[in-house]
């Protein structure tokens, strides 16, 4: 049985009882996209007759001899309620349909934050009902080592102040921009994982035909989800035993939660962080972290609480190896009191037992919130924290192995019609940001030619400010993603939103949401309903060297550049010569350049601007208000180069 996917042994179950099915992306409340061909399918006994009608329209077809069945309706404009009727030696009805535009909106978790975790949620909910024709489906998050025929489970939501507290935050107020733009109603199908890389989202055949994957996927098993968590096991183990230089061992487990463990030759990794982006990387399983606090008397006489801010996904909380509480939860903020009769004067341990299961592990969200609070005063627990891996995950993750997300939350979607995508990801591929130069396009790509319907609408957001580690100098994986994104606007049909001064530099996480669905909405208003707007903010063009001087020229300047918050001087900007080594630069706007220099350098060659993960202080608009897009004018070698996808 575990030969099969899930999905197709239920198509089987249903096709050997001759009833009509539909797929079960067709449901009560869905939306349908307009002025297209709309296909509908589904599955039956092999040669079964299929009517299927829909507001004026009567088609009819046969299933295949697999038992599938297509049925194409012609193009319909928007309005509704209609009802999709399906007759085969059964009958199926599908109620309240509406037709309009619809959004494939697919990623990581800031595409999956919820509008009720996003700023401004109370406001959203108060006024949800007046945006009713707004619908949304929310694919379910599974995996597959082979395409599936359909999607589990899924229902289409009417948006209300019951249901939109969990519609995708940023495809929610990227809907309400097109709502009230067009005056139609807006579907959005909402495929998204929190913590999942770019390969997981691409089709094992993407990978075979291209010239940088085709030799490692060759080694990547076609049978079964067993085959691969069996490969999954042997390979983590052997890199974490390497990591920690020891073998992995459940013998003294009981003991990393007392206080006179010896830590000293435990590994460290930074608090709160995803451990994906450290040392730790890709791992699904069970860390123990560790932290050693100085408490004084006076601190033993008053109540303290231990804060944190966020653990993905589950956590059991020592202090001196006395639980003081656990909550299984990723997206949940932890208090814990503390009875004092456990403290003691001096050294005090913090051992925190983390099971992550599935994509970003460990804690994460603002240092500052990251504390013991002691009466009126507090203790900041950020920073370096000791950590030792107890076990690994006994299960295939999303991030384990390429195309498993393709196989069962995309495949089963084609041929689904609809306008175009929105994407957001990139966190979990900065470790190889060069590469995503590749994987990225080869991903458009692949869903392009699946779907078959050209270079449809593929617009996307560039990762957010966030307090990575690195510089011009040090090299930044973040910068570096961003760079790679940026270069696959050179495919026709994308567009891609910056969002530098809207991000959170301690959370990887920005609850602005709203912003960031509001710039997605202008590039689909600009480029595919023809509103004339302003979409995107400067671009470089060009740049002069002057003699100590570089002069830049900008692209998509609007009306005029302007520096944010200031009257002339604009920050973000790097300047270097031929030793490599970059400045902050003293930077103006002069009529619509910028002029960039620094005294030290005295024959520049080159200039970088937002090369750095926090990139919030870079304050270069137009004035219409949309930030300028990070770049740099060099080609020199960056850190992740070398870095390629492995599994």
């Amino acid at each position: 049985m575990k030969l099969l996917p899930i999905i197709m042994m239920l198509a089987i179950s249903s096709i050997a009882n001759s009833q009509v099915s539909l797929a079960r992306i067709f449901g009560d409340n869905m939306v349908l996209q307009r002025n297209t061909n709309i296909p509908v399918w589904g599955f039956a006994k092999a040669n079964t007759t299929i009517e299927v009608q829909f507001n004026n329209q009567k088609v009819a077809t046969k299933t295949s001899a697999n038992g599938k069945w297509l049925a194409t309706l012609k193009p319909e404009s928007a309005g509704g309620p209609f009802e999709l009727i399906i007759t085969g030696e059964n009958t199926i009805i599908v109620k309240n349909i509406l037709v309009g535009e619809v959004w494939l909106c697919s990623g990581q978790s800031n595409m999956e934050w919820p509008v009720g975790q996003s700023d401004n949620a109370k406001r959203e909910i108060a006024n949800a009902s007046k945006y009713a024709t707004i619908r949304h489906i929310k694919i379910p998050k599974e995996i597959s080592s082979q395409p599936n025929l359909d999607i589990t489970n899924g229902n289409w939501d009417v948006c209300n102040a019951a249901t939109v507290g969990n519609f995708t935050g940023v495809g929610y107020f990227f809907a309400k921009q097109l709502s009230d733009s067009l005056q139609v109603p807006i579907g959005l199908v909402n495929a998204s994982w929190g913590g999942s890389v770019a390969e997981t989202w691409i089709s094992r055949e993407a990978f075979e035909e291209n010239t940088d994957f085709k030799d490692l996927i060759a080694n990547l098993p076609v049978n079964n989800l067993d085959a691969l968590l069996n490969l999954k096991k042997e390979t983590t183990k052997n890199r974490i035993e390497a990591l920690q230089n020891s073998k992995l061992s459940t013998a003294k487990i009981e003991s990393y939660k007392n206080l006179e463990l010896d830590d000293s030759n435990w590994l460290e990794m930074n608090e709160p962080e995803a451990w994906e982006l450290q040392k730790l990387g890709e791992f699904d399983g069970v860390v123990w972290l560790r932290k050693h606090v100085t408490l004084v008397e006076e601190d033993l006489k008053t109540a303290i609480f231990l804060e944190i801010p966020g653990v993905d996904d589950e956590d059991i909380t020592y202090v001196n190896g006395v639980k003081i509480g656990e909550t299984i939860g990723w997206d949940l903020q932890r208090t814990y009191k503390i009875n004092t009769d456990i403290l003691k004067v001096g050294d005090n341990v913090i051992s925190i037992r983390i099971t992550d299961t599935g994509g970003g592990g460990g804690i994460y969200g603002e240092p500052e919130k990251l504390k013991l609070v002691i009466g009126e005063k507090s203790i900041p627990l950020s920073g370096n924290w000791k950590f030792k891996v107890e076990s690994i995950y006994d299960g295939v993750n999303f991030n384990d192995y390429p195309s498993l997300c393709y196989n069962a939350m995309i495949h089963p979607l084609i041929p689904f019609a609809f306008k175009g995508v929105i994407w957001y990801q990139g966190e979990s591929n900065i470790g190889r940001a060069f590469q995503y130069r590749t994987t990225f396009p080869l991903l458009i790509n692949d869903w392009r030619e699946k779907w078959n319907q050209g270079a449809f609408p593929f617009y996307f957001v560039q990762l957010a400010t966030f307090n990575s580690p690195g510089n011009s100098n040090e090299g930044s994986t973040w910068a570096e993603l961003r760079e790679a994104q940026s270069l696959t606007l050179t495919l026709p049909n994308t567009g891609m939103v910056v969002t530098t001064d809207v991000g959170n530099p301690d959370n990887i996480h920005p609850t602005n949401k709203e912003t960031v669905g509001n710039r997605l909405a202008a590039i689909a208003l600009h480029n595919d309903y023809k509103k004339s707007t302003i979409f995107n903010g400067p671009q470089y063009k060009s740049l002069a060297i002057h003699k100590k001087n570089i002069l830049i020229s900008f692209n998509d300047i609007g009306s005029g550049l302007l520096a944010k918050n200031t009257d002339t001087q604009v920050f973000g900007f790097e300047i270097a010569g031929a030793d490599k080594i970059f400045y902050p630069a003293k930077a103006y706007i002069k009529e619509d350049n910028v002029i960039v220099s620094h005294k030290k350098v005295k024959k520049p060659v080159a200039v970088r601007y937002s090369w750095v993960g926090d990139a919030s202080k870079s304050n270069l608009y137009n004035k219409e208000g949309f930030p300028a897009v990070p770049f740099r004018t060099d080609d020199w070698k960056t850190i992740t180069t070398n870095s390629v996808y492995k599994f």
